[in-house]
């Protein structure tokens, strides 16, 4: 069944969607209140380029919370529970936010830019107005906006080649989430070796909404003889290489995990001593194993992909959801990642995956499920 997106004022425009529209976007999703390129009508031939070349993103959508001021470390360390003390200006570190309860509200990557300037890079909810509440409450010196910057990121085993091609060769040396602000052909950005893949690449933040049409065109044009080509963060490459997609992997009847569900407890860093949002709850949870854990699924006899999550039981007692299935070329089988209840062993028979009103079987597997 096709549907259609009416596109109104009501969802914002991307700096690069007039280019994406003239390189033949053939599907929008709708992600932080804007146009996000779902596909450009092949979807197998972008997963091909992402795991073997170099893809171009409009992940503009990837919106950033700028806190700025005084007390802006301060307020991005209480928003955390990582420690942030060591964190350097050019930096950027993965940092999930709980709520007071300690469910995961969102699993942003900060960037310093400097001691009073920080960006989150925010996954798909209003985290500026939670940071900015927490703020005002506080009542510490920090503004809390949303600045004029839209991300565009190259992603590939090649991506490196088109950074070099375009910043030069200083570029290979940068760490994972290392960025620099700079300039190219006058457009300000900020270049981060980062991006929402496990097969490498870098995001270009684009700080002038104006001149998304030309940073867009200047990238293909040093992509050309890599191949590079249009395409959207992939749901099969990120089921395989086991990254969290925030909302996705928890929506399901409560909208709710914790990150020790999600297996990100490791950075829930309680010993550092600073203080935080949930610090008592996540306490608290530490204390007890999880009653879920979020492992992966090989789902046998060629299911339909569903479009929401769907029931995992196992001797026909529910014990979880599958949040997201696909089929993996790389392994010749159709996967999913989900919660289960977390006493559930790795070699349990039995387990059923429900999709409109037919049971699939289904055996439980280690996520990243390719490294």
């Amino acid at each position: 069944m096709t549907f259609k997106i009416g596109v109104g004022p009501n969802i914002r425009q991307s700096p690069y969607y007039d280019a994406t529209v003239r390189d033949g976007v053939q599907s929008f999703s709708v992600y932080n209140h804007m146009y996000i390129p779902a596909h450009f009508g092949n979807p197998e031939a972008e997963y091909d380029r992402l795991l073997k070349g170099v893809a171009m993103w409009d992940v503009a959508a990837q919106r950033q919370v700028q806190l700025h001021g005084p007390d802006a470390g301060k307020l991005a360390q209480y928003l955390t529970q990582r420690d942030l003390t060591k964190t350097r200006i050019g930096q950027g570190r993965y940092v999930p936010l709980c709520d007071h309860d300690g469910w995961l509200i969102n699993d942003p990557v900060l960037l310093k830019l400097a001691e009073d300037k920080y960006w989150l890079s925010v996954a798909d909810s209003d985290i500026h107005l939670w940071a900015a509440a927490i703020g005002r409450e506080k009542g510490w010196n920090v503004e809390v906006s949303e600045p004029d910057v839209s991300p565009l990121a190259i992603q590939g085993p090649k991506a490196v080649e088109v950074a070099a091609a375009l910043f030069g060769d200083r570029v290979r040396e940068f760490r994972y989430f290392g960025f620099e602000e700079t300039s190219l052909d006058g457009i300000p950005l900020v270049l981060a070796r980062s991006g929402w893949s496990k097969q490498g690449g870098y995001e270009l933040y684009l700080m002038d909404h104006t001149r998304g049409s030309e940073l867009w065109e200047l990238v293909k044009q040093a992509g050309a003889p890599f191949d590079i080509g249009p395409g959207a963060p992939n749901d099969t490459e990120r089921l395989e290489s086991g990254l969290i997609s925030y909302g996705a992997d928890m929506r399901w009847q409560t909208h709710r995990a914790t990150p020790f569900e999600l297996g990100l407890g490791g950075l829930v860093d309680l010993k550092a001593g600073h203080d935080f949002v949930g610090r008592s709850a996540l306490a608290e949870l530490a204390e007890h194993s999880p009653s879920r854990r979020r492992v992966g699924l090989v789902i046998d006899g060629n299911p339909p992909l569903p479009t929401q999550p769907v029931p995992l039981t196992y001797n026909g007692t529910d014990v979880g959801f599958v949040s997201e299935m696909a089929v993996s070329k790389r392994l010749g089988a159709t996967i999913g990642v989900g919660l289960f209840r977390a006493d559930l062993s790795d070699d349990a028979n039995d387990l059923m995956v429900h999709i409109d009103e037919t049971a699939y079987p289904a055996r439980l597997h280690d996520i990243p499920f390719v490294t």
